[in-house]
């Protein structure tokens, strides 16, 4: 891991300030200035910037969250829960992220289904035997046994949402067609080649990313003009549960140290394509910009196995950036599809149904 001497870049970052005609303006903080002695401290952060960036509660957005123990096991996973009727929408971050990345998208979609956003081992407040092992085949087996705790042998219906590492964790539960009542699949911005050509830049990625902050409203303020998010209401709710304070340093480092779990990598992306499209329920494929399917993908979308929809003006986390349109697309989904709370809903079938039964009925009686 880097030192913590970007700790002290961070606090010499430059912050907007508002001058006297209502202009944004630049100082840096902990500079040389001809007006003032080079002895003076940084002055603190204005109220506007604390406001700006200020965390925001989850409460916002969901209505609520519960700590699921795993019975046989030492694992509690963090879950959070909106909604109260329709399908569940089950929802799977991706790497250094946690549940709260869907947060104001479940915002928009509880109205009209049910969402359940998870911690995985080793993010935001879930608490494992083993934070670092982030295998695909334990990251199933988390979600299969979080899904059992919660609905038993009989859930509703559920459909399953992943974003990045989360939506490979979703294919691969898909595949094992163990879950009961699955009734859809959505596979936010990872693609099997593009992923697989990215891991050999991974660490360099990782460790040239700012790693010490001052505070989590610092934290928030990088998430955006560095890091990986473009909305700034979405960076103030998820990025404090991706973040822990580190009392060696005095500062606050990221909640999952991901460098360490490189053995896991291509574990979660290898043989993916095909893995997809050997789900047997209706899939939709999101993507931020445009991207290269691979040869598989490109025949499958061709076939009609699977629907793709290009998110544009986004970057990776399009749940985040775009949380209005994600969830547009989410309740289409659902619509398109005709998923109900208990499964896919044939229309007529509940009336010809009755009606058989009420004939059965008459000739028992006769």
């Amino acid at each position: 891991m880097e030192s913590p001497s970007n700790l002290s870049a961070l606090e010499e970052e430059t912050e907007e300030v508002e001058t006297d005609d209502g202009r944004e303006g630049e100082d840096k903080l902990g500079g040389q200035s001809v007006f003032s002695p080079a002895s003076i401290p940084p002055r603190p952060a204005s109220q506007s910037f604390l406001k700006k960036y200020a965390p925001l509660q989850w409460s916002d957005y969901f209505d609520k969250e519960d700590d699921v123990r795993v019975p046989g096991s030492d694992n509690i996973f963090h879950v959070y829960m909106a909604g109260s009727g329709g399908p569940v929408v089950f929802c799977l971050h991706g790497g250094g992220y946690s549940g709260l990345s869907f947060a104001l998208s479940a915002g928009k979609i509880k109205d009209k289904s049910r969402v359940l956003a998870m911690d995985f081992r080793g993010h935001g407040k879930s608490v494992t035997d083993d934070d670092l092992d982030l295998s695909i085949e334990t990251l199933c087996n988390d979600v299969l046994a979080v899904l059992k705790t919660l609905y038993g042998d009989s859930p509703p219906a559920v459909i399953l949402v992943g974003h990045s590492m989360g939506g490979s964790v979703a294919v691969h539960v898909a595949a094992k067609k163990v879950l009961p009542n699955l009734c859809g699949l959505v596979v936010i911005d990872v693609v099997e080649g593009t992923a697989m050509a990215s891991l050999v830049h991974m660490q360099k990625i990782l460790s040239s990313r700012m790693q010490y902050f001052p505070s989590v409203e610092k934290a928030i303020e990088w998430s955006v003009k560095g890091g990986p998010l473009r909305n700034v209401e979405s960076a103030r709710v998820s990025i404090p549960s991706t973040l822990e304070y580190d009392n060696s340093k005095k500062c606050y480092a990221y909640r999952t140290p991901l460098e360490k779990t490189e053995k896991y990598w291509k574990g979660w992306y290898e043989g993916l394509s095909e893995m997809f499209l050997s789900c047997p329920v209706p899939k939709l494929l999101l993507l931020a910009g445009t991207d290269r399917l691979d040869r598989s993908l490109t025949i499958g979308q061709m076939q009609g196995k699977f629907q793709m929809v290009v998110v544009r003006h986004t970057g990776h986390a399009i749940q985040e950036d775009v949380p209005d349109e994600f969830a547009s697309l989410i309740i289409n989904f659902i619509s398109r599809n005709r998923i109900g709370p208990n499964g896919v809903e044939i229309p007529g079938l509940f009336k010809r149904t009755q009606l058989s039964a009420q004939r059965l009925l008459r000739i028992e009686l006769a």
